[in-house]
């Protein structure tokens, strides 16, 4: 079966984000899941509750066994919490997952603005991981702290992309949600070019999850087959319809519609072209 996704992230008790979102992703857009949990989250839509972080040594144990037996044709990598967990997801990545294609999301802060990685961990994350990513996905707030600059317009996206491609990234995706404005931008740039998606801003407190969601429909097109530009086309509009259709769940950022219908979409054989996976 094609489209194995070994995901390595935290567990959100809510289900709108982490490795139930990854799962429920993966899942609906035909791929297969398997973990790697990294820390336990006692959560809901109004925040997060508390952190139980994994050790290192049981997560990378996590990753060997799945690599060793199901195996995997992406990775895709999320919270991580702490230095130790940075420090030995990058090792075994770079032993035993050469040339299996990794999405990383640099989580850092919760929707509900809890932290999920530690400030020294984020540093780490930049020195070991960043080099091992095939696609690098941060939101405005994330590239700032991996960049160091404040980012303010479009201009700005452009100049942190560019930043991180040179940390090692072979693609980075700088998502546009936190600027201001009734369109959302995001940017994909590689070295030889870059592009930009937009969509209309949707006024909804049922956001929970988006980041994590997106980057693993990225990892799951990948999995099968998929470009990077043909995995962020099917993977936005995704996003787009699973919030458009949202349970309206909880009292404060609720989770998407993960399981919604995707019949009008092209098959996921296919490569999408802008404009296919519009909603």
């Amino acid at each position: 079966m094609r489209g194995r996704v070994l995901i390595i992230a935290g567990s959100d008790s809510g289900g709108g984000a982490g490795i139930q979102a990854d799962i429920k992703t993966v899942t609906a857009l035909g791929g297969y899941a398997a973990t790697a949990i990294t820390a336990l989250t006692a959560q809901n839509t109004l925040g997060v509750v508390g952190i139980r972080e994994v050790e290192p040594d049981f997560v990378a144990l996590q990753i060997q066994v799945v690599l060793d037996d199901i195996g995997a044709d992406a990775i895709k990598i999320g919270m991580l919490a702490n230095v130790g967990i940075v420090e030995a997801v990058a090792a075994i990545i770079q032993d035993r997952a050469i040339g299996i294609p990794v999405v990383l999301d640099p989580v850092m802060i919760s929707k509900s603005g809890h932290a999920l990685l530690a400030p020294d961990a984020a540093l780490a994350l930049r020195r070991l991981l960043l080099v091992s990513a095939d696609v690098l996905t941060p939101n405005i707030p994330e590239a700032e702290v991996l960049t160091g600059m404040t980012i303010r317009d479009l201009a700005d996206m452009r100049h942190a992309a560019h930043l991180l491609l040179s940390l090692g990234p072979k693609v980075v995706l700088v998502k546009g949600g936190h600027m201001p404005g009734e369109t959302l931008t995001d940017l994909l740039v590689y070295d030889d070019g870059e592009e930009t998606f937009e969509t209309p801003r949707h006024h909804t407190p049922h956001t929970h999850g988006t980041g994590c969601t997106l980057a693993t429909a990225i990892a799951t097109g990948l999995a099968q087959g998929f470009s990077v530009r043909g995995a962020v086309i099917r993977a936005r509009g995704y996003l787009e319809r699973a919030l458009l259709t949202a349970p309206g769940l909880g009292r404060g950022h609720g989770p998407l519609n993960h399981g919604h219908t995707m019949g009008k979409f092209p098959p996921f054989g296919s490569e999408p072209a802008q404009g296919d996976w519009e909603v």
